[in-house]
């Protein structure tokens, strides 16, 4: 089965949310207390996807905004330069900070981030930023959890997603929960589903759809019987070493194998799964080939130090899958 998209557009893919620096840790198995070096990248789910989408050959743009600051113009720069159309992406001139995540690499199974979320400039777009206009000259938008976190951020987000609907460009839904910026799991709860009930597809681990359902451990039975109630018609459940599961609203189930690799870090594979899976479906792929191409990209990303500069190319992914199978 293949997922139809609107072919007459401009943009493959238009992601919304957040865009930030990751400062991770130069020196491995180490705690960050004694760690004191530090390499800077482009960071956050939505630019980290629309980064890897881009250097897979799709034409992507971003929804965004940044501080009027030294890492807001390295973050227009470096996505500029990827192929990002950053067009959308406002300068915020109120003051507010880039958001920063520093990564701790203690061994490739224990990876910490800690970060800087407070008062940051990606949290500040105002409804009256999102241009329709832009948005319905996409195929997808793809809208991740952390920009419903916040006010005016959102309702941001909400008003792309009602743009979207309009124009039939599908909504595409990466949990991408990051506990520390909200409240409580209750208010989570309330606007991860509102979004994902009017979303096309939506993806995240089981820990997400957890998070989402409000329950202590769910099942992707359940998960799926409620969201099939509304607009989704696929969803994607990620279960880590596991592999994921991909379910279809005429019935079908696919399950998609993980590549063993050697891991150096955790963080960064689920942008890079997502990135790999969307270009699979977005080029006519079968939903089986894209659960294939977003596990190899995924072990690709975690084998390697930065989460958006480590995005492979389509030959790097076709490799690996073909290597392994």
């Amino acid at each position: 089965m293949r997922v139809e998209f609107k072919s007459d557009r401009e943009f493959d893919i238009i992601a919304i949310g957040r865009a930030c620096i990751d400062l991770n840790a130069v020196e491995y198995n180490r705690p960050m207390e004694e760690t004191m070096t530090f390499k800077k990248y482009v960071g956050g789910s939505p630019a980290n996807i629309a980064i890897g989408t881009a250097k897979l050959g799709l034409k992507s743009g971003f929804i965004g905004k940044l501080a009027d600051d030294q890492h807001g113009r390295f973050i227009k720069q470096y996505m500029g330069g990827i192929g990002v159309d950053t067009s959308n992406m406002i300068t915020d001139k109120e003051g507010h900070k880039t958001g920063l995540a520093f990564t701790e690499i203690l061994s490739p199974e224990e990876c910490s981030i800690l970060m800087y979320r407070d008062e940051v400039a990606d949290l500040y777009l105002d409804p009256s930023e999102v241009s329709e206009d832009y948005i319905k000259r996409s195929k997808i938008l793809l809208v991740s959890g952390t920009a419903l976190a916040k006010s005016p951020s959102r309702e941001a987000v909400l008003k792309a997603v009602q743009f979207a609907k309009k124009n039939d460009v599908k909504v595409i839904f990466e949990l991408d929960y990051r506990g520390y910026t909200w409240a409580s799991k209750e208010e989570t709860s309330v606007y991860y589903t509102l979004v994902a009930e009017q979303s096309d597809v939506v993806v995240g681990t089981r820990d997400e759809f957890d998070v989402m359902e409000n329950v202590e451990e769910g099942n992707n039975e359940a998960t799926i019987a409620s969201l099939f109630n509304h607009s989704p018609e696929l969803v994607v459940i990620k279960h880590g070493v596991e592999g994921s599961y991909a379910y279809t609203k005429s019935g079908e189930t696919f399950r998609g194998q993980a590549y063993l690799t050697k891991v150096l870090k955790t963080f960064g594979a689920g942008d890079s799964y997502a990135s790999a899976f969307l270009y699979a479906l977005i080029s006519g792929k079968e939903i089986e080939t894209a659960l294939k191409y977003g596990s190899a990209s995924a072990a690709i990303v975690v084998s390697k130090h930065s989460s958006s500069e480590a995005m492979p190319t389509v030959e790097e992914i076709e490799q690996l899958i073909a290597e392994r199978s």
